[in-house]
């Protein structure tokens, strides 16, 4: 496979292999646990795996900025015009904290490259299973090396999907949605389950807001480069790097089915409305 992002690739699976490691060392042996939410939790764990991440990519990339979960933005060096070079590194060190910290072995550690607000490099590494999942911009999605597609099931009533409506009404809408799926799930780890399609272990991901941008920036480009049709709720694209917070939606499907489920959520929040 050649591409132009050949080094970042290997850099950025290396490390995200030795960020998994870490993590694996201190599964199950945790001796801090901390509340940012009702929630959300936050382990020493998190914090030693983004100082790993954080410090390799200064070392590496020294002029980059970076986009981390637990300690918010790191400049990258200006030019003389005050403008930045255009990379940004996106981290979430350990997406699916509150599994990790209750021994339940679904998470992961997720680090992207956005390069003049397009992502371009994406690994997630799936410590657990050894699971490698890896994307470029100008290449295939990837499973420990092998290319991977997004399942090519016919019919939506044979979907698999990671679902998440949240908000007021989140769990009635998800219940008129069940009866047109085969079943649907929801695993604590965003970024995990959104590179589940990449493969066909889900069929489809919904979620209609809560994500921050280290949930999706190199699942959604693994996703998109395995053959979904990856947007936002609405259908418009899914990276909006203007978007801060948890207010990022993504709905990631086969094409012959994305249509129709942006087509059912928007008529589930039409109803609604209506009722209102």
């Amino acid at each position: 496979m050649t591409t132009r992002w050949a080094d970042e690739l290997t850099f950025t699976t290396d490390l995200a292999r030795r960020a998994g490691a870490l993590l694996t060392a201190s599964y199950e042996r945790l001796e801090r646990i901390d509340y940012k939410s009702k929630r959300d939790v936050v382990t020493d764990a998190d914090y030693a795996s983004e100082r790993l991440v954080i410090d390799a990519i200064k070392a590496r990339y020294p002029d980059d900025a970076i986009l981390a979960e637990e300690s918010g933005e790191h400049a990258g060096v200006l030019r003389d015009d005050g403008s930045h070079n255009g990379r940004t590194w996106v981290i979430d060190p350990l997406d699916g904290t509150v599994n990790y910290a209750n021994g339940i072995p679904y998470y992961c550690v997720s680090i992207g490259l956005v390069v003049d607000d397009v992502p371009t490099v994406g690994v997630v590494f799936d410590p657990a299973r050894d699971d490698l999942y890896a994307a470029t911009i100008d290449g295939p999605a990837t499973l420990d090396g092998e290319r991977i597609e997004t399942s090519s099931k016919e019919t939506l009533s044979d979907y698999v999907v990671s679902l998440a409506v949240i908000g007021r009404g989140g769990l009635t809408r998800e219940r008129k949605i069940a009866p047109l799926i085969r079943i649907h799930r929801r695993m604590g780890s965003a970024a995990l389950a959104l590179v589940y399609v990449a493969n066909g272990r889900f069929d489809a991901f919904i979620q209609n807001g809560g994500l921050s941008p280290w949930d999706v920036a190199a699942a959604g480009l693994i996703a998109e480069r395995s053959g979904a049709v990856v947007t936002d709720v609405t259908g418009d694209a899914w990276w909006n790097s203007r978007l801060r917070g948890p207010r990022t939606s993504v709905v990631a499907a086969p094409a012959a089915q994305h249509g129709a489920l942006l087509e059912l959520l928007a008529s589930l929040k039409t109803r609604r409305q209506t009722r209102r």
